[in-house]
């Protein structure tokens, strides 16, 4: 499911799943977050590249997987664990202290773009799309989305991207901010790559310095206006309108 590939300073990491267009499963979330954390303390690595498939970084959380949602018998403690894995995931990556660049081919919808927005850098194939449908199955964007959302395409284009749920093309998320560059269908990595190899020429701790100042400014407060948005995604998920909206999405 995850492959993990180093270049000298730079290393490649491949979510692919092979199946439901490499959507996060709660596996897969924990994968990645155990990936994420295996490299925090790895001195020796300067930038990570992270892909998904060639047809899809990702369709979003898993809309079928058991473990996530078919969990109205368990405590409400470990309901909101669960809920919050995919803000973790995203977490995970975002406060890592190598610089992040995301390779996106294909298709990437709602949680996949919150792990791509948790990254420092987006590379997005010309004839990639994003998709952020959450509102239309039920639930609010979640996974500490909205700030970081917010901080790349300003309020109103937020709320455009939320709640009209329409798809957008790479040029218009490349007007919009929320890609850096676009290339070709199937050189993103390669893109991605070199952009990690000219990084990983600095010093490592300076890139590493660098990149924690500027997210400390970005994000100071981020967390003041997500810190609930798991028990809201809690609130709105488990109600019927929001099972009858998963069950039309699928």
């Amino acid at each position: 499911m995850i492959k993990v590939e180093e270049f000298g300073q730079v290393a490649v990491i491949t979510y692919d799943r092979g199946e439901r267009r490499n959507a996060l499963s709660l596996q897969a979330m924990n994968e990645l977050i155990g990936v994420a954390d295996s490299y925090r303390a790895r001195f020796d690595i300067t930038a990570i590249v992270l892909a998904g498939s060639a047809s899809a970084f990702s369709a979003g959380v898993d809309l079928k997987d058991p473990q996530r949602w078919a969990i109205d018998d368990k405590p409400l403690d470990e309901r909101r664990y669960l809920a919050s894995t995919g803000a973790r995931m995203c977490k995970a990556w975002e406060s890592l202290p190598q610089l992040t660049i995301a390779a996106i081919e294909g298709l990437n919808i709602g949680g996949g773009i919150a792990l791509t927005l948790a990254c420092d850098w987006r590379v997005m194939a010309d004839d990639a799309y994003l998709y952020v449908p959450e509102v239309q199955i039920g639930i609010p964007l979640v996974w500490h989305t909205v700030p970081r959302l917010v901080n790349m395409v300003g309020a109103s284009r937020a709320k455009q991207i939320m709640l009209l749920g329409e798809k957008m093309s790479s040029a218009t998320a490349r007007e919009w901010g929320l890609a850096d560059w676009l290339v070709p269908r199937g050189k993103t990595v390669e893109y991605a790559r070199e952009l990690a190899d000219k990084v990983a020429r600095s010093p490592s701790h300076v890139v590493k310095m660098s990149k924690e100042s500027v997210n400390a400014h970005a994000n100071a407060l981020n967390f003041v206006a997500t810190y609930m948005d798991v028990d809201q995604a809690l609130v709105c998920g488990q109600s019927d309108e929001a099972r009858e909206a998963r069950g039309r999405f699928q």
